[in-house]
């Protein structure tokens, strides 16, 4: 009878726990300017979950308990803080620019694109390997002006080896696919290529236009560093006045004692853009917006990929109309871990990406995804629910 009554004693305590979990919401903003911040990472350390502010400068996210919250964004002092200071929902929390003072020009005897090239390799060994990403991703499609399609999807990429090509086992947990539109948009849609966004991510494809040896003439290259943030070095790559082609502006931010890549950005600049003569043949792409960003985290001694946000816009050309295009995707690692999961080979996902997944939804994943969606962002979401109901 005791043993019952204890059994059931724990059971209570174990629900009241649970019904003790809060929603929270950070808004974090510049101190000096109050504007917002975007792609500031929150670690909620008790869980070990990831969350990455939006457009906005909002994280929300539920918390049994109390727990300390860290949050580091690479222009910004970082900070830490308890959540018992969080007692509204809403609260507002100001970070001190560490990068809006005068920037200091390091002047090294080897040429930047050498120590890119190192901090490329360093970075590729250093990556931990084994290991498990549990993945958030999420990704919009505006065709002519308006939003036409929504996918999003809760994954796990199990890395196994480290080799010249990253071996990486996908595990699809849910998804959903919304569309807006009844037009065939399929094949104009730009996701994540599943199959190999990996071996992108983890070997720092992108980069590879930089360690070209013409990029020494296509490319103006500037180590930078703040006096506020001694911690982080800055390389830019700007293309020159001379270069041609669809060439980006490229910043690396990397730990010069560790010599590690924390975060890369790149962006097609409109000069770039207005240089380029317009293709005129069936299905030609004319870009006219391309960005992309990669945060890396370090972390008891693991470091791995943590997000990434990819953004083009380009006009196709049709036989009788041509197609305005944009495409907005987001990728979050919710949750890093060296243990890998059991799996049978018919559970491996194996297609480029999610769109033509049928609909898996067991739960509001998305609400637990770590990336809270901005107003506008809501809205396209909600409509496409009343929409598919």
């Amino acid at each position: 009878m005791l043993r019952k009554v204890l059994l059931l004693f724990f059971l209570f305590l174990n629900l009241l726990a649970f019904a003790q979990a809060v929603e929270k919401t950070i808004i974090l903003k510049d101190k000096d300017t109050d504007a917002p911040i975007e792609d500031a990472t929150v670690t909620i350390l008790k869980t070990k979950q990831n969350l990455l502010s939006n457009a906005n400068g909002v994280v929300t996210f539920e918390l049994s308990g109390n727990s300390s919250i860290q949050i580091r964004h690479s222009s910004y002092l970082g900070v830490n803080i308890r959540s018992v200071v969080l007692k509204e929902a809403s609260t507002v929390i100001y970070l001190k620019s560490n990068v809006n003072d005068l920037e200091e020009i390091i002047v090294t005897k080897k040429h930047p694109q050498k120590i890119l090239a190192s901090l490329i390799e360093n970075s590729k060994e250093k990556l931990t390997i084994p290991g498990r990403l549990k993945v958030y991703s999420r990704e919009f499609f505006k065709l002519n002006g308006k939003y036409a399609y929504y996918n999003d999807g809760l994954m796990n990429f199990q890395l196994l080896d480290k080799s010249k090509k990253i071996n990486a086992v996908l595990l699809v947990e849910q998804n959903r696919s919304r569309s807006l539109t009844t037009e065939d948009v399929i094949d104009d849609l730009l996701g994540y290529n599943l199959n190999d966004i990996m071996e992108n991510y983890y070997n720092f494809k992108y980069l590879n236009p930089l360690l070209e040896a013409q990029a020494k003439r296509e490319y103006e290259f500037v180590i930078k560093v703040y006096s506020k943030n001694k911690d982080l070095y800055v390389i830019s790559a700007i293309p020159t006045e001379n270069a041609k082609g669809l060439l980006d502006d490229f910043s690396v931010i990397y730990d010069p004692h560790k010599k590690l890549i924390i975060e890369v950005s790149s962006v097609v600049s409109p000069m770039v853009i207005s240089r380029m003569k317009d293709k005129l043949s069936l299905g030609s792409r004319n870009i006219n917006q391309s960005e992309f960003k990669t945060i890396y985290k370090i972390q008891n001694g693991n470091y791995y990929l943590l997000g990434s946000k990819e953004e083009i816009g380009f006009e196709k050309v049709c036989k009788e109309r041509n197609k305005d295009i944009q495409v907005r995707n987001y990728f979050l690692t919710m949750n890093f871990s060296t243990q890998n999961y059991a799996y049978k080979d018919s559970e491996v996902y194996k297609d480029k990406t999610l769109y033509n997944k049928k609909d898996t939804i067991l739960s509001d994943y998305w609400n637990e995804s770590g990336l809270t969606a901005t107003e506008e962002e809501q809205q396209v979401i909600s409509s496409l629910e009343e929409l598919n109901n």
